[in-house]
């Protein structure tokens, strides 16, 4: 079986979610199917300037094929038509320009795809880019989409309605993201499952030598990932500086990522910048719990690794996707304001054997549902079945000229308003949650 990989930007060391996801889902399906990625030559995701060279590469033995991005970002011009199709009523073709103007735009990729008749399936991450787009209107009949969506602004657009409903397969992250697709499109007779994604977990993990190593000396509570208002750490601070402030525990919070914006000067927080994936491990495993702040997730790969390392969550409630794991899991705590952030840490620490069962509970749910042969056998499944029977739906055709420019298309932001919210058992999805 020969499978193609299309995603926005790829390497060894870009540590994006979906861009992460593609790159273990492509070096784990490798050993049993040729796998070749085709993406572009951008390494910044803000900008989608050209850094890697283009033309055939290899990253951890999987072939790459790297095609350069037909024009930068224009960040000004991209936040002004962000503003038109999420906050007022507009037209397809507004929808199609924002899609332009987000990137990143390869004309020499979409011509390969056009050309990649050697592939069974083409796996497309992520719905909202541009490559993931146009690849499931190139090669419908066999797309095989990893949306990675959120509860966010892009969700609610037209134009990705009939690219849920069109491509061969979906492989959902979440019984969240399912859901809001499902609503948003009613595409409940495409074929899909529930897969989410695996990780590499070292063999030997050690906290001692990550407390030695940072100067880690008390207890601390961890943080991975962009530090981004999008990831919700600006209410992180305020939320941890307050209970700094008011409690009398010696409790630090560490942060591993880059910066997109400014970190507090405050004597409990520490920076670690960016570590290599066995330091990574080795804080979390240190840690008395992880913290994940943020609104919008469609699964939380560092949240999937602490509990493999049998570490609590503790969770942003607001946030569906986190909220159902943390539910589903019996294995993370949530808040939703400053105080219930306070009460959680301090109930982290007082009760031991609840932070201990918890940490049980994660491994189990890891084990159980992310790991690795688990992943796979429902990729291969998913192939099997798509290879045995008839693609029953068609990619709907784009609209004429006219009919695109017709400023008739609801604000994205309404449209998300009217969609179900909350952990998926609340609405529906109870029998197909797992044990």
């Amino acid at each position: 079986m020969k499978l193609a990989i299309v995603v926005q930007r790829y390497g060894a060391d870009i540590s994006g979610g979906a861009e992460l996801h593609a790159r273990y889902l492509a070096e784990r399906l490798s050993a049993r199917a040729e796998v070749r990625v085709l993406t572009t030559c951008a390494r910044d995701y803000l900008t989608w300037r050209n850094e890697f060279a283009p033309g055939p590469d290899e990253v951890n033995g999987v072939p790459v094929e790297r095609f350069l991005v037909s024009r930068e970002r224009d960040l000004h011009d991209f936040g002004l038509r962000s503003q038109r199709v999420f906050g007022r009523t507009h037209s397809l073709q507004d929808e199609l320009e924002w899609l332009g103007s987000q990137g990143p735009v390869s004309r020499k990729l979409m011509f390969r795809l056009h050309r990649a008749t050697e592939f069974d399936f083409v796996l497309l991450f992520s719905v909202r880019y541009y490559q993931a787009y146009y690849g499931a209107r190139i090669v419908p009949e066999r797309a095989v989409l990893v949306p990675t969506a959120e509860r966010e602004g892009a969700l609610g657009l037209a134009i990705f309605q009939p690219i849920f409903r069109g491509v061969r397969a979906i492989m959902y992250n979440s019984f969240e993201e399912r859901a809001l697709i499902n609503a948003v499109a009613g595409n409940q007779e495409v074929p899909g499952t529930v897969v989410g994604v695996g990780s590499v977990i070292p063999t030997v993990v050690e906290a001692a030598r990550a407390r030695q190593k940072f100067g880690l000396s008390g207890p601390f509570v961890l943080y991975v990932g962009r530090i981004d208002a999008n990831k919700g750490c600006p209410e992180l601070f305020d939320f941890f500086t307050g209970y700094a402030e008011q409690s009398p525990r010696q409790l630090d919070l560490v942060l591993i990522g880059a910066p997109m914006l400014p970190i507090p000067k405050h004597p409990r927080i520490q920076h670690l910048g960016y570590v290599s994936d066995q330091d990574k491990f080795d804080v979390l495993a240190a840690a008395e719990a992880l913290i994940m702040p943020s609104y919008y997730e469609s699964l939380s790969m560092v949240a999937l690794e602490a509990w493999a390392l049998g570490r609590p969550v503790v969770a942003n409630a607001h946030c569906d996707v986190l909220l159902g794991q943390c539910l589903r899991s019996n294995a993370g705590l949530y808040y939703e304001d400053a105080s219930e952030f306070g009460a959680v840490l301090d109930l982290l620490l007082d009760d031991r054997s609840l932070a201990e069962a918890l940490g049980r509970n994660g491994r189990e749910y890891f084990a159980r549902h992310y790991s690795w042969p688990v992943i796979e056998g429902k990729y291969f499944e998913m192939f099997a079945r798509l290879a045995s029977e008839p693609a029953l739906q068609r990619m709907e055709p784009l609209p004429g000229w006219f009919a695109r420019r017709r400023p008739t298309v609801p604000a994205a932001i309404d449209v998300l308003a009217e969609l179900p919210s909350g952990p998926a058992a609340a609405y529906g999805a109870a029998a197909e949650v797992p044990a």
